[in-house]
């Protein structure tokens, strides 16, 4: 449950705002979605009975540094309903106080109220944070947030413009991996009043072969429970114990992440795979620096289409983005497709970190190492 949102005066001070300290990387260098994510603020979806207040913060956040909105642009500032129905209105909470600090907007293409986002990506607007705030990475943990939420759509990036003199927001979309795309803004510049520059965060390649690759829905978690229960049934004797878990989609989904390949021609549901989320681990197995991924499973009637290798190389794009050194999972010795598929996408067998044992079976670990980002 969240903390309480104390109710402030916009237009006041907040005294008593500390510095926040930054995490250490994990290695050589930060990630550019996580990079800069603060440890005294966090991010979570509006409630509705904050949007009132998301309202005026968005207004106040926007009126110190420009000048009076237009009518337009300020009734879009006030429609916190309707952002928050065109995709997800998210909010920045001061740790130790529980104030609301910031918001932005991450919108859904054809929405309405997006107006850069093309068919395969998100649009984010309307990221503000309040005066007294700035400085302590209320907006970095938007945009980081915002990046993770996105690829959880499965969209190709993530959109955003700002003020072409607005340079200090432009160094912050730099340092977070954006990019200037000056083709694209002189398009859209060409039809506006007011001149925009607009950036975009590549999230991966989108699959081929009519697959995406998104995050499960609760309304969805019984049908990946079924699909993986019928994978893993499909090729081995599960005890029913094992079958329970396979089962425990929902639970699953609240502690970690639970990604599904969706045929996008029809809307079934092909393959299933959970990682943990960003700082977590999902198994014993992983270690600091890992990303560890269980639960991998396709359909029956879905195989020899890729997608479990799919699946696989988003894990491996998962922790690229999350600037970990190396993708881990366990298997059994049954599973030998599994490393087949395992074994073709590079990765090797870690007998040093064996041990386990399962329905009387050994049980084998896989490693993937990734080559450290360029300098």
């Amino acid at each position: 449950m969240s903390k309480p949102v104390k109710q402030v005066h916009l237009g006041a001070a907040f005294p008593g705002v500390k510095a926040r300290t930054r995490p250490a990387p994990r290695r050589g260098g930060m990630s550019p979605a996580r990079a800069a994510t603060p440890t005294g603020v966090g991010v979570r979806t509006a409630r509705p009975d904050e949007y009132e207040l998301i309202a005026d913060l968005t207004v106040e956040g926007f009126r110190s540094r420009n000048s009076a909105p237009r009518p337009q642009r300020l009734a879009l500032m006030r429609d916190t309903p309707g952002r928050a129905c065109a995709g997800d209105l998210l909010v920045a909470v001061d740790g130790p106080s529980g104030t609301l600090i910031g918001t932005a907007s991450l919108l859904r293409s054809g929405s309405g109220y997006a107006r850069l986002a093309l068919p395969d990506e998100a649009e984010l607007r309307l990221l503000a944070v309040l005066p007294a705030y700035r400085g302590h990475g209320a907006g970095n943990a938007l945009l980081a947030e915002a990046i993770e939420r996105a690829r959880g759509w499965g969209v190709r990036a993530l959109v955003l413009d700002t003020g072409p003199d607005n340079v200090f927001s432009q160094r912050v979309y730099h340092r977070l991996g954006f990019v200037r795309q000056y083709a694209r803004e002189a398009h859209e510049n060409r039809r506006r009043e007011v001149r925009t520059a607009v950036f975009s965060h590549d999230l991966g390649p989108v699959p081929a072969d009519g697959i995406t690759i998104r995050l499960a829905t609760p309304d969805e978690h019984a049908r990946v429970a079924r699909i993986t229960e019928a994978a893993y049934a499909h090729d081995y004797p599960l005890a029913e114990d094992y079958r329970t878990e396979l089962r425990a989609v929902g639970p699953r989904a609240r502690d970690h992440e639970v990604w599904i390949a969706v045929d996008r021609s029809t809307g079934g549901i092909l393959g299933t795979v959970a990682t943990p989320r960003p700082g977590g681990h999902i198994s014993r197995l992983g270690r600091a620096g890992e990303l560890d991924f269980r639960l991998l499973a396709v359909a029956p009637e879905a195989r020899r289409r890729g997608v479990g290798a799919l699946l696989v190389e988003h894990v491996v794009t998962l922790a690229r983005s999350r600037d970990l050194a190396r993708v881990v999972m366990n298997s059994g010795a049954l599973m030998t497709g599994a490393h087949r598929l395992y074994e073709r996408l590079g990765f090797r067998r870690l007998p040093e970190r064996e041990g386990l044992v399962a329905g009387g079976h050994p049980v084998y670990a896989f490693g993937l190492e990734l080559p450290a980002p360029a300098a």
